[in-house]
């Protein structure tokens, strides 16, 4: 059963709605304002899937949002966060300039700032203050298509910044500013 949605969730939402009204980035402007988007994941850690619309009719679903935000929890704690609208958007751009309908695997969703202090302590490649404790950042993958080609829509999309990580097999999309890296 989902969790209510909560007030705090809710007033984020709106925040981000307004914010991405007045500030939305180029490549949101291709995205159809009245088609329905969906969001397809499935977090490796947990195995919590979500495949479902997540925004109709002009606006993003209060509870879609909410069993999505559960699906991209801190996997080793358990911890909750806001996850931005704008990064189902960007999953969803990029899944359709793949034409695939599967699922984005989830390596790391939302981070705690403990278990990112915990990670960066342990490597250098995790930042210290990184868009995943904000709940503006996933790693993903998807099963039969090539990293580098993951990664080439990710960058076409334009949504935010994009990590390539070829021997540790994801790549991280946020919706921070944009720009790109490679790392291990």
């Amino acid at each position: 059963m989902p969790k209510p949605v909560r007030r705090r969730d809710l007033l984020a939402l709106g925040a981000a709605a307004g914010v991405s009204a007045i500030a939305a980035p180029a490549w949101a402007s291709r995205l159809d304002v009245w088609e329905p988007r969906r969001a397809v994941l499935h977090n490796l850690h947990t195995g919590d899937a979500f495949n479902e619309v997540y925004y109709a009719n002009g606006s993003y679903i209060p509870d879609a949002l909410a069993e999505a935000k559960r699906v991209m929890r801190d996997w080793r704690n358990g911890a909750e966060h806001f996850i931005d609208p704008g990064l189902f958007d960007a999953l969803h751009a990029i899944g359709s300039r793949l034409e695939t309908r599967r699922p984005f695997q989830i390596i790391s969703g939302y981070r705690s700032p403990a278990t990112n202090a915990m990670l960066h302590a342990r490597s250098k490649g995790v930042a210290e203050h990184s868009q995943h404790t904000l709940g503006k950042a996933v790693d993903v993958r998807v099963e039969g298509v090539d990293l580098a080609r993951l990664r080439d829509a990710a960058l076409a999309v334009g949504a935010g910044g994009v990590g390539f990580y070829p021997r540790s097999n994801f790549v991280h999309v946020d919706t921070g500013r944009v720009r790109q890296w490679r790392g291990a």
